[in-house]
């Protein structure tokens, strides 16, 4: 299996794939669906890609989600986290050709060895983990106050499904782990404010597409002043380098205000 390219850009391109009107005005080709099931083997690498049985296709890494497809005219249509199309160039009982979104024509064979199948015996979706159990600490003075400021990062089993596709255009849906971040502040021995942060709380400051496929990977106590004490959240697409911002301030009332990072 190829590579995966997993910046920011996949997503904005996936989510522009989809075209759902054809598919509800045109009836759905059941003889190419049946042509298709079974092993298919990509013809450049001679290693299985993809299993299709029924309306459904499972791919060979087991990090990949099984997506649904229909096939309409000379377009296959892929329904993941984003509906993605493809364009078929060529379909016989043993041969299936299509345009990625890469624009490669993506050349696949059908199997005929009955060891193939193996590739694709676990069906369970392997879960990608993102962070072990961090604990950061840190100090700070404000008018004579000692403050100490905790951080917990503890990996939970809420699941982000976040869509990529490998170097050849594929269109693939991994699933991760995201965080639950406990953070609180304390003067001296006395605990102040104590608060467990999930990624729900970020609701309304960044677009919902983008927000979905983001983790919250990281905090920092950035200090007190005279508004309250400070984090800034670090909201991340897993295996990526795209990341956004957001300052928190928990106020000496216990009020939490969230606002994006400027």
């Amino acid at each position: 299996m190829k590579k995966l390219v997993i910046e920011l850009c996949c997503v904005i391109v996936l989510a522009a794939c989809g075209n759902g009107k054809e598919q509800n005005t045109v009836e759905e080709d059941s003889t190419a669906k049946a042509l298709l099931q079974g092993v298919w083997i990509d013809d450049e690498t001679e290693l299985p890609l993809m299993r299709i049985e029924g309306d459904t296709i499972y791919y060979a890494d087991p990090q990949n989600i099984p997506v649904s497809f229909k096939i309409i005219r000379d377009t296959i249509y892929v329904y993941g986290s984003n509906t993605v199309t493809y364009k078929i160039d060529r379909q016989t009982e043993y041969s299936f050709w299509f345009h990625s979104l890469a624009d490669e024509i993506v050349k696949l064979h059908k199997s005929e060895s009955p060891e193939d199948a193996l590739a694709f015996e676990n069906r369970e979706v392997e879960v990608i983990p993102t962070t072990e159990v961090v604990k950061k600490d840190s100090v700070v003075m404000y008018k004579g106050t000692r403050y100490r400021g905790y951080v917990y990062i503890n990996p939970s089993k809420m699941k982000v499904v976040r869509s990529s596709y490998s170097e050849g255009g594929i269109s693939v849906d991994n699933v991760y782990y995201d965080n639950v971040i406990h953070i609180c502040v304390y003067e001296g021995r006395r605990m102040l404010y104590g608060k467990d942060i999930t990624k729900k709380m970020f609701a309304g400051i960044f677009p919902e597409e983008t927000l979905n496929q983001m983790i919250l990977a990281d905090m920092n106590f950035m200090g007190v002043d005279n508004e309250g004490y400070r984090y800034q959240a670090t909201l991340r697409v897993p295996e990526s380098s795209v990341y956004s911002l957001a300052d928190i301030t928990i106020g000496f009332d216990n009020r939490t205000e969230i606002k994006k990072a400027e």
